[in-house]
């Protein structure tokens, strides 16, 4: 063998050194940075480089009190700026609100015992940490955690650590509130030391406003004793500072009118496309499913090829709606803000720690219409802290009864779904131009995409992702009757009337800016990204599945029935795919109905589907009962390790079918019904039993 001279090692070495650059561009370097991120730290003028390490933001701050939240729609946010407010003008704490995944927590270790740590933590998915906590829950719950100070778990670490805990979860779901009982049990095995009990919130059963406001005054009460706080007279101390900039017009080019970020704004729109930063993705089919004109359920295809966005069957699609024109116009409007709708405004923070949550300079009627939850429910205190700003005694007074009882609170707002410019509207008509937009910034959570179950088979269709959605709307009576209409949904259902031709569609009476800001939607495209799901078909399409989804429930089983009809047309080995659907009547909402029979061809006898009509007799058939008739089969295929899976309405199908699961087991094989029951939990944490729902 020829022996190598330096020059060739040099020549070796340079070509080794270039082809791993090659490689790993992209993955270790040269990575892109969110554009997101960078227009919110232009926004609230923070510098680059900004720290991960809490405690040193925290001391160079001056703040005694952090509030981390674990968020997934920007309600358990909305709760830990509540609570940093609330500290902060009751109580003089100097506070803080962090997200969990912009800190480290090896130093947590090191946090000084005469400061304050809370936790606002929401339970998604199965038991499942929000995207931003995940980093922080695998660290604080895993078997070696370490910390920067060398102590192991064993040694009690955070000894020097003071906690709140407040956890948001649905009780509909199998592992409610996982997420705040497990952080707490961690924190407190590591040494921390509770302030108070833990706060939980149920979403499930309507009661999470109140399940925090009966938790707080406690957890004050306590936090007050043991910290020695003073409460005083809370006083309104803005967050954010709001300027009029005269000098600035709508059309100026440096002025947000709607665009999520510099690059929407500068027409340079690129990824990585998320949730922070969306894709503004053509529409290139739209489509009514139901055959009834008082309902609507829409089909649309939504193009993503050449964005990079990629998408698995199972996965969700997120849609960034706009608020109804008629919403934002009210809004305006009882603030005494109509005629200065376009005035250019600057917000900043007020401290170094708070973040602007949405970019500006902008517009009132930008600000409202594009990023602020405007359509959401109320909270009683909320209302009471508007009542300050009252146009007269009357309402004033008004303001602090609906704030102070929360049974009058039940029955002229919750149970009204009343939005907060109706709330306003109701107590006066005069304008409430005393209010300052600061307060609704503060108040008023972030208005959040909405994710709904891919319908299409990325196997058949990559680029192209299908959504299928029922139109909202829930007619509330009364002397003064109210009709609550789904914000993204009407938005989707006009622009499926502008794809058709209508050149000023009004779905429900709404109007919507379905060009987007400066015409980029061109009337036909809608703001997208994609959320990953692990929901999810079996790596082997021979292994037999059975999928329970009534309704718009059965979407991704669309995808998954379409998937495996073409693995079968490729001549692939597909397992018993097994449907169970149900609707109102066949004649009337029947989803894809034609498109199962076409399955069914290339399938053969491997796909049956079992339906149940709510409407069509006298006697109301849903499908756990179609379940239940079909149990040797279900059985049959259980025993097979048919993978099970449940799409739609989580607080009574979901539950009711797990049920008939558990007594189908129980009673087949001749088991307790509590046996029954405990197989199927085994089949939920093995993935064999899988859940896509919704309250």
């Amino acid at each position: 063998m020829a022996q190598l001279d330096t020059l060739d090692l040099i020549v070796l070495i340079a070509l080794l050194i270039g082809t791993i650059a090659y490689f790993t561009k992209g993955t270790y370097w040269g990575i892109p940075k969110d554009p997101y991120a960078a227009s919110f730290a232009n926004a609230n003028g923070a510098k680059a480089g900004r720290t991960r390490n809490i405690l040193e933001k925290m001391d160079e701050s001056g703040k005694n009190a952090v509030v981390f939240y674990g968020s997934q729609t920007g309600t358990a946010e909305d709760y830990a700026s509540r609570l940093a407010k609330e500290g902060s003008s009751r109580f003089g704490l100097k506070t803080m609100v962090a997200d969990l995944e912009d800190y480290d927590y090896e130093n947590l270790d090191a946090f000084p015992d005469d400061k304050l740590a809370m936790f606002v933590l929401a339970t998604y998915g199965e038991g499942e940490p929000t995207d931003n906590a995940v980093d922080f829950f695998e660290f604080i719950t895993g078997d070696d955690v370490s910390f920067s100070g060398g102590s192991a778990a064993e040694d009690r670490p955070l000894a020097n650590m003071k906690y709140i805990a407040f956890g948001l979860g649905n009780n509909t779901y199998e592992h409610y509130q996982a997420l705040v009982r497990k952080v707490d049990a961690a924190l407190s095995k590591l040494g921390a030391l509770r302030i108070s009990a833990a706060g939980e919130g149920d979403d499930g059963a309507g009661t999470m406003e109140e399940d925090f406001l009966a938790w707080k005054e406690p957890m004050w009460t306590e936090l007050a004793a043991k910290m020695n706080l003073e409460e005083r007279e809370a006083v309104y101390e803005p967050v954010f500072g709001v300027t009029e900039r005269e000098e600035l017009s709508a059309d100026t080019n440096e002025v947000y009118v709607g665009e999520p970020n510099k690059n929407h704004l500068e027409g340079k729109s690129k990824g990585p496309y998320n949730s922070h930063n969306p894709y503004i993705a053509p529409i290139v089919e739209s489509r009514e499913v139901f055959t009834v004109k008082d309902r609507n359920c829409l089909h649309m295809e939504i193009d993503v090829s050449g964005s990079n966005l990629t998408y698995q069957t199972g996965d969700h699609i997120a849609v960034w709606p706009t608020n109804a024109g008629k919403e934002v116009d009210r809004f305006l409007n009882i603030l005494g803000l109509s005629d200065r709708r376009h005035m250019v405004i600057s917000v900043k923070g007020l401290d170094s720690t708070a973040r602007v949550p949405f970019p500006t300079p902008t517009t009132y009627d930008a600000a409202i219409r594009y990023h602020m939850e405007i359509c959401g429910p109320v909270s009683r205190q909320f209302v009471a802290a508007l009542a300050a700003f009252a146009p007269d005694e009357a309402s004033k007074n008004e303001m602090a009864r609906l704030g102070d009882d929360k049974d009058y609170f039940k029955e002229k707002v919750s149970n009204q779904y009343l939005n907060i410019a109706q709330v306003l509207e109701r107590v006066s008509e005069a304008k409430w131009a005393n209010v300052p937009f600061s307060i609704m910034i503060e108040s008023i959570q972030k208005l959040q995409p909405r994710y709904y179950s891919i319908s299409s088979s990325s196997l058949v269709q990559k680029s192209k992702i299908s959504i299928t959605a029922v139109v909202e709307e829930v007619r509330v009576p009364g002397s003064k009757p109210n009709i609550v209409k789904g914000v993204t949904t009407n938005y989707l259902l006009a622009l499926k009337q502008k794809q058709h031709g209508d050149a000023n569609p009004d779905p429900h009476g709404l109007t919507y800016a379905i060009t987007g800001p400066r015409n980029k939607y061109d009337g036909c495209h809608v703001p997208v990204h994609v959320r990953h799901s692990n929901f999810k078909l079996p790596s082997d399409p021979s292994k037999p599945i059975i999928m329970v989804g009534p309704g718009s429930g059965v979407a991704p089983f669309r995808g998954f029935i379409q998937e495996r009809a073409a693995q079968a047309k490729a001549g692939e080995k597909v397992g018993k795919t097994i449907l169970f659907y149900g609707c109102r009547k066949p004649s009337e909402d029947f989803l894809y109905k034609d498109e199962w029979e076409t399955y069914k061809e290339a399938l053969g006898d491997t796909f049956e589907l079992f339906t149940a009509f709510s409407r069509e007799t006298d006697q109301k058939v849903y499908v756990q009962q179609r379940l239940s008739e079909q149990a040797a089969l279900v059985d049959e295929l259980l025993q097979k390790k048919a993978n099970f899976y449940v799409c739609g309405d989580a607080s009574n199908m979901a539950r009711e079918v797990s049920v008939v699961l558990g007594q189908i087991i129980s009673s087949r094989r001749g088991l307790s019904t509590e046996k029954g029951e405990e197989l199927v939990k085994s089949m939920r944490s093995s993935n064999q039993y899988q859940e896509d729902v919704w309250s």
